[in-house]
């Protein structure tokens, strides 16, 4: 049978469900004597009757009971598959790629997002440390995470977390041979921990202001890493002065485990933004994401 005839063939069983063709054509949305034309086209093409009619009645003959015997649960199985496929629309499902650099990923996503899959195990996300500046469509990904002022323009950016600080930190057991810094030019007297950026394979400066006043230092030391726990290690060693956001920091410095400097020169900047182009807006799994980790003041 051509597939085009399988309409007639739900028609039939629902006529035969409905016991009446008035009933079953407002259901299939077309007339009853439309429906009868169906009915006796099928009957045409197989070469069997299928149904008895008469005025107050329909039935089937037996013919026309083992086809329906046979095609109904098939139907009903169809109906349940694409009811599943609802489901799943209904459902954000999928994988939503990110790259962020580690202080994001461990201060943002993480925190925000293992609840939110916890409602949504439909949706996995993977998250890639990289402090390079990707291209995420290039390199297919759905999603990336910066500073504020490093986000393209061609790219939607949404706010995630708050205005950020640096703070410049050191152990009281590197202190207790060195004096602190007064001012950022100090630092060249100090072993300072550097972090390499891959981008352009040169160190990430120091950047200060005061006053309206801002000095950009290049500093220098024993020790360089291309991520930031590593550097939050060697400063807790006593290993040199680490410049870091003031969050890796903070607990240390409560602690009395490092102490902080040069804190008046360290001026709040655009806080972490996740970016993506504007064609992957259908996305639902990445609406998701977004939604949970847009930053709320």
């Amino acid at each position: 049978m051509a597939r085009e005839n399988f309409n007639d063939l739900l028609a039939f069983v629902r006529v035969v469900r409905e016991g009446s063709f008035t009933r079953a054509a407002a259901q299939l949305g077309m007339s009853p004597s439309a429906l009868s034309h169906a009915i006796r086209g099928l009957e045409a093409r197989l070469g069997v009757r299928l149904l008895t009619r008469t005025t107050r009645h329909i039935s089937t003959t037996e013919v026309g009971e083992r086809l329906f015997q046979g095609v109904a649960p098939r139907f009903e199985a169809i109906d349940a598959r694409l009811a599943g496929l609802a489901e799943f629309r209904d459902r954000p499902v999928g994988t939503v790629r990110i790259t962020t650099a580690e202080h994001a990923a461990n201060s943002i996503l993480w925190p925000k997002l293992s609840e939110v899959l916890r409602e949504y195990p439909g949706i996995q996300v993977e998250v890639t440390v990289d402090y390079r500046l990707a291209d995420i469509v290039a390199q297919r990904y759905d999603a990336g995470v910066r500073l504020g002022d490093q986000v393209a323009k061609d790219m939607i950016a949404v706010r995630i977390g708050p205005d950020l600080r640096i703070a410049i930190v050191g152990s009281p057991a590197y202190f207790a041979t060195r004096s602190e810094p007064e001012t950022p030019m100090d630092l060249a007297g100090h072993n300072c921990i550097n972090l390499r950026l891959p981008t352009h394979g040169g160190l990430l400066p120091w950047d200060f202001g005061k006053d309206g006043k801002e000095i950009v230092a290049r500093v220098g030391g024993q020790w360089t890493f291309n991520s930031s726990e590593p550097i939050l290690r060697a400063a807790l060693a006593g290993h040199g002065l680490a410049f870091l956001p003031e969050g890796m920091a903070l607990e240390h410095i409560v602690a009395q485990r490092l102490v902080r400097v040069l804190d008046d020169w360290c001026q709040p900047f655009p806080g972490y933004h996740l970016y993506y182009p504007s064609r992957r807006q259908s996305s639902r799994a990445l609406a998701v994401v977004i939604e949970a980790l847009r930053h709320r003041t």
